[in-house]
């Protein structure tokens, strides 16, 4: 048939020149064989989006010009899937025992003999990349969704649409009503190189990994940003369809899913038994370092469908399938030194610098010693020659010191002030972490104390998120949360992606901020232990900030809920002079009405109660609210600092313990006759 001239009749001209696109996409993006230079192809791409420009009508959805990125979304719509996106159980055993453990539990659940013939599995790779589902409805590619947290994702339609390897329209004659795709977006390990010698050519920011860098490019708000990327995409299984013949396999979905033009991946197969996973687990991880693309294990799904069926779901995992993970990669090398981490929420990390060592196909030069409690277990001192495992095949970690003769290093001792900014470095009782107490202060901390200042249920200031405040704070424009007070339109103008109308709602949400209340401020101040519920009562309790601010650990435990652990997290934070010149710095920015105390008595100041069991007239709250009102403190457990059980029906444990220890046991009329003799 001869090819419609570019005179010919634009319907007919227009699904020629489709043809010719997608047909030179599927040569060079999936068979590596492109036909015509690259200026051939612009030249029909370019003649298609001219004609479609002309012609709106002809322009569908499933179009190759409606690949190409461009507009920024404000955010992504959820998406409730029709069918849950489970995660699939990991298998702990990284051994051949693994699978076989597998196969035994299938084989118990399904009520096999031993005698009885071996269960089929399809065996496929576990790719390290982002799952997503692709709606397709009448074989238009009408959604892309992540998964989300299983019930609902996100709408990532308009950057899914620039990733090639992903059809537009599947190659089926009638096509479904519905098809939902479950998959994974994934970058190809020579696709990652060469963006990241590209970027560093051109002075950009460099990928962290090609897991990191398929989930960030797909939940780009600019699709532009994600078409620049060199994405691909693996099918493996299905959600929601309509009006197609489903395969009774796994294996046979699969090959289905092949035919309507969806990538699948060739290395699977079909098993019989727990040996044969155990050798396809072998065999892959003996080729994974060959492969093009990252995967971190296998998984083993029952072949049959019938079978799945009977197999069911646990709460969020089916029972039929195992994600089988391949061992942590290990390697040796020396500790050249131990340095102090801050996270952005004041946590302190001691982290080992390496000599540089190859490990599961990376350059390792750092590795995380986690906390002080693992590095005095482990014993990990400079100069040491020390195991590195890549776990989960992204962070390195010191899993043990090699022993070698010599001398060795003083023990590693964990700093008392913070590296960055010297305030204060505390470990709570319990805890394995120390923290940096500058908090709104800490440069460390920063971004993330500014993002908590202007949150919905602290300040309120509505645009203030965390690409912007990334550049506040690379732009040395804000130090702490009153500086925000001082921008200006044209500060903010010059951000990237602002202009003059965003700069101005900023200013004017930064403007309506300043009118608070006592218990948002408090809030706000991201105070450790302290959330809105605890903020409320501090606010109640001493009707304005200077109180707080000035009162000791023993005033602050009179506090309904205020333990001793939260009242030293609050004296901690307000006895820091770099905390207190931030506030003085708010104080002059914003404003709150004081609360009206009342000074009514507080009989039971000091004493401690604990409610069980169903009261006759009361519920536990109205109970718990008498005696706080009188200003006793209702705990959720008995101990020997218990002063009194109240109990009703039904009592249980804490009845028995409360008579085990000598507690006073009050019944419901015991209580009353108590509250109203005070």
């Amino acid at each position: 048939m001869t090819a419609p001239g570019e005179g010919a009749d634009p319907a007919g001209r227009v699904a020629f020149l489709r043809r010719e696109v997608e047909r030179h996409n599927r040569l060079y993006y999936e068979q590596d064989a492109p036909e015509v230079p690259d200026a051939e192809y612009d030249r029909l791409f370019r003649e298609l989006q001219s004609l479609e420009g002309q012609y709106p009508h002809l322009r569908t959805a499933d179009s190759p010009t409606q690949r190409v990125g461009g507009g920024r979304l404000d955010a992504f719509e959820p998406v409730r899937h029709a069918v849950p996106m489970l995660s699939i159980r990991t298998e702990t055993d990284t051994g051949p025992e693994g699978a076989l453990a597998f196969d035994a539990r299938i084989r118990r659940d399904l009520g096999l003999t031993d005698d009885a013939p071996p269960v089929e599995y399809d065996a496929e790779l576990k790719y390290d990349g982002l799952a997503l589902s692709l709606r397709y409805e009448h074989g238009v590619l009408v959604r892309a969704a992540t998964r989300g947290d299983g019930q609902t994702g996100e709408d990532v339609t308009r950057n899914i649409r620039t990733i090639h390897r992903i059809p537009l329209r599947l190659r089926a004659d009638p096509a479904p009503a519905v098809l939902e795709v479950r998959g994974e977006v994934y970058m190809a390990l020579a696709d990652f190189e060469a963006f990241n010698r590209r970027a560093e050519a051109a002075g950009e920011k460099l990928l962290v990994n090609p897991r990191n860098a398929a989930a960030g490019s797909v939940r780009q708000l600019d699709s532009a940003v994600t078409a620049r990327r060199p994405l691909s995409f693996f099918a493996y299984g299905l959600g929601e369809v309509d009006g197609w013949a489903v395969p009774g396999t796994q294996s046979g979905i699969l090959d289905a899913l092949a035919a309507l033009g969806l990538p699948v991946c060739e290395l699977r197969a079909v098993l019989s038994g727990g040996q044969a996973l155990a050798d396809f687990h072998a065999d892959v991880s003996d080729k994974r370092r060959q492969l093009p693309f990252e995967i971190d294990g296998v998984v083993y799904k029952v072949n049959e469908l019938a079978l799945q069926a009977r197999l069911g779901f646990l709460t969020r995992e089916p029972r039929f399938a195992v994600a089988h993970k391949f061992p942590p990669e290990e390697g040796v090398t020396d500790v050249l030194g131990i340095e102090i981490q801050v996270g952005r929420t004041g946590a302190l990390t001691p982290v080992a610098r390496l000599k540089p060592v190859f490990v599961g196909g990376v350059t390792v030069t750092n590795a995380t010693l986690h906390n002080e409690d693992e590095v005095a277990r482990k014993d990990v001192r400079i100069g040491d020659a020390v195991v590195v495992r890549r776990a989960g095949d992204v962070i390195p970690e010191v899993v043990r010191v090699v022993p070698r003769d010599g001398p060795r290093a003083d023990p590693f001792r964990m700093p008392e002030v913070c590296p960055v900014c010297q305030s204060q470095a505390t470990r709570e009782e319990g805890e394995a972490v120390r923290r940096c107490a500058g908090g709104l202060y800490c440069e460390a901390q920063r971004k993330q104390a500014l993002l908590h200042f202007a949150s919905r249920r602290a300040m309120d200031i509505e645009g203030l998120g965390e690409k912007i405040v990334d550049q506040l704070v690379d732009r040395d424009l804000v130090h702490t949360p009153a500086d925000l007070y001082r921008l200006k339109r044209e500060q903010l103008a010059g951000l990237e992606r602002m202009g003059e109308k965003s700069a101005e709602n900023l200013i004017a949400a930064i403007d309506r901020s300043r009118d608070t209340t006592l218990q948002r401020f408090v809030f706000a101040l991201g105070i450790r232990n302290v959330g809105e519920a605890t903020a409320r009562d501090l606010a109640n309790f001493f009707g304005d900030l200077d109180p707080i601010v000035a009162a000791p650990v023993e005033a602050l435990v009179e506090v309904p809920d205020v333990g001793p652990v939260v009242a030293r997290s609050i004296r901690e934070f307000f006895d820091q002079p770099h905390n207190g010149e931030v506030i003085a710095g708010l104080r002059e920015q914003v404003r709150w009405t004081p609360i009206a105390v009342h000074s009514a008595p507080r009989p039971l100041a000091g004493k401690t109660f604990v409610l069980t069991g169903t009261l006759p007239s009361m519920t536990r709250d109205e109970a718990r609210a008498r005696i706080e009102q009188r200003g006793g403190k209702v705990a959720g457990s008995v101990s020997a600092k218990t002063h009194y059980v109240v109990a009703g029906a039904e009592a249980g444990s804490k009845l028995e313990k409360a008579q085990a220890l000598g507690v006073p046991v009050l019944d419901e009329s015991a209580l009353l006759e108590l509250l109203e003799k005070l």
